[in-house]
């Protein structure tokens, strides 16, 4: 019993005696803000939206009328210099046109029978993009619910609007730092919120030497956004 506390006691004096814990560095306040970027892109590429609707006595009869007008709008556009990866189908329908004549609207009878088909093209030579229109209507495509512009690769453009973000954020910390009378330090974190791309128009015309439908590329705006946290230091 005695050696054990002879023991006991010289393993605590053998013992370091710890004072106040010493760190490593000082804790710093920290500054979260957010960096907006944009980069003007002009469009390589469009996308075009457009179809065929046709009426007929029977179901079978529209379907029928509306295939046919569509197979001749899609040979059109293979003739065009359009390939075949380039045109999806994005849309089909079927159903029945009513009488609604009658004073209170109810439908009374069917007068017959309408069908829709619509295709999805990529248009890669923007200057093409008037004489694939032209191309597409004049046999058989009678609807056209849209086109919008695009880039094949988006990648760079975002890529310079990221980097024009950063620098956003940064610019935003010294700004308040400055007001606070401390400066930006290190940075802490930094977080990606998403980008965008809205249309912003120019005035050329694409539509090249053809009398083909004037079409305006206009040209995009792909855009960045970071939340990034900085050290602040005195």
């Amino acid at each position: 019993m005695r050696l054990f506390n002879m023991f006991a006691t010289a393993t605590f004096l053998a013992m370091p005696v710890l004072a106040n814990p010493v760190w490593a560095e000082e804790s710093h306040g920290v500054i979260s803000v957010t960096g907006e970027g944009q980069v003007a892109a002009a469009p390589d590429m469009a996308t075009l939206t457009l179809g065929v609707t046709v009426n007929g006595d029977t179901a079978k009869a529209a379907l029928d009328a509306n295939s046919a007008a569509l197979a001749a709008a899609i040979k059109r556009l293979k003739d065009a210099g359009i390939e075949d990866r380039d045109i999806q189908t994005s849309g089909l329908s079927l159903g029945p046109i009513y009488d609604y004549s009658s004073s209170n609207g109810t439908p009374q009878a069917v007068l017959g029978y309408s069908a829709s088909n619509m295709v999805t093209v990529r248009v890669r030579a923007l200057a093409q993009v008037g004489a694939v229109l032209d191309a597409a209507v004049t046999d058989g495509a009678n609807t056209l619910n849209g086109i919008s512009f695009g880039l094949a690769d988006p990648l760079p453009a975002t890529d310079e609007a990221r980097k024009a973000a950063v620098a956003d954020a940064r610019r935003k910390a010294e700004l308040y730092a400055a007001a606070a009378g401390v400066k930006v330090g290190k940075v802490v974190s930094i977080n990606e919120n998403g980008g965008y791309a809205p249309p912003m128009m120019m005035a050329e015309a694409m539509a090249g030497k053809s009398a083909a439908a004037p079409v305006q590329a206009g040209e995009l705006s792909v855009g960045a956004s970071v939340a990034v946290t900085f050290e602040l230091a005195e």
